[in-house]
């Protein structure tokens, strides 16, 4: 009798159990389906499912852009509206000072060059005096401005008030482009008073010493017409302002 109930709950054990593992399996058959019906619906697994998707993502995005454009455009006429009109005198002149637009005139133009090496007079001067340095560039830019130059051009690019040269050797750097010498000014002004500066200043006259002494490059012209391209690449200014007591329509 023992026997028999021993056997009996043996059976009933491996019911039971059979029965847990069923009920587990459908659980997780059913977690399962779930989980895998969400992605479905956010990550076809299929291309052309994929690709309708994205299309559709592209068109909702693109739909909010031109709505931000459309707002930032209305703002914008709405700015252009409210600043006062440039006088076009005004325009010209600043178009001309800040080299954004190209400008045709008499001036003058001077030419540097180096030295040739002399083996003779390397026994008496240094090497380094036989090469054109920025400061000899300088002296002629400045003498420029000083004898009342409009605008003007080195190596026929723009000069602006943004313009930075430097030399290294022999060579020129300037708006990320390398030059070798002959090194060329053109200014475009009042030609008697651009030739005059340039006698006055005081660098230039050394500077014309070397010339008679080892050979040193100086030709100076004067020019009937003279055609300056508009300055490119030309840098933004990202602050400023004016002072409180000036005028910029006064002038």
């Amino acid at each position: 009798m023992a026997e028999k109930q021993l056997k009996l709950r043996s059976q009933m054990r491996q019911i039971v159990s059979i029965a847990i593992v069923i009920a587990l399996s459908a659980v997780m058959f059913s977690a399962s389906a779930k989980l895998n019906a969400g992605r479905e619906k956010r990550h076809p697994e299929d291309f052309a499912g994929l690709v309708r998707l994205e299309a559709a993502r592209q068109n909702d995005l693109q739909d909010r852009v031109t709505a931000l454009q459309a707002t930032v455009d209305s703002f914008t006429d709405k700015e252009e509206d409210a600043q006062p009109v440039v006088p076009e005198s005004i325009a010209t002149a600043s178009g001309v000072s800040t080299g954004t637009m190209p400008v045709r005139g008499a001036g003058v133009r001077v030419e540097l060059s180096d030295a040739p090496q002399d083996p003779e007079l390397l026994k008496e001067f240094h090497p380094d005096q036989f090469v054109v340095h920025q400061d000899d560039l300088q002296s002629v830019i400045s003498a420029l401005w000083e004898g009342g130059a409009e605008t003007m051009t080195l190596q026929g690019q723009r000069v602006t008030p943004l313009s930075a040269f430097r030399c290294v050797g022999n060579v020129l750097l300037l708006h990320g482009q390398v030059y070798s010498p002959p090194y060329v000014v053109e200014a475009i002004g009042d030609q008697d008073r651009l030739t005059a500066a340039l006698d006055n200043s005081r660098a230039i006259e050394i500077y014309k010493q070397y010339v008679s002494a080892i050979g040193l490059g100086w030709k100076l012209e004067q020019k009937s017409e003279i055609d300056m391209p508009a300055a490119k690449n030309i840098g933004a200014l990202k602050y400023a302002t004016v002072p409180d007591d000036v005028d910029i329509w006064a002038y």
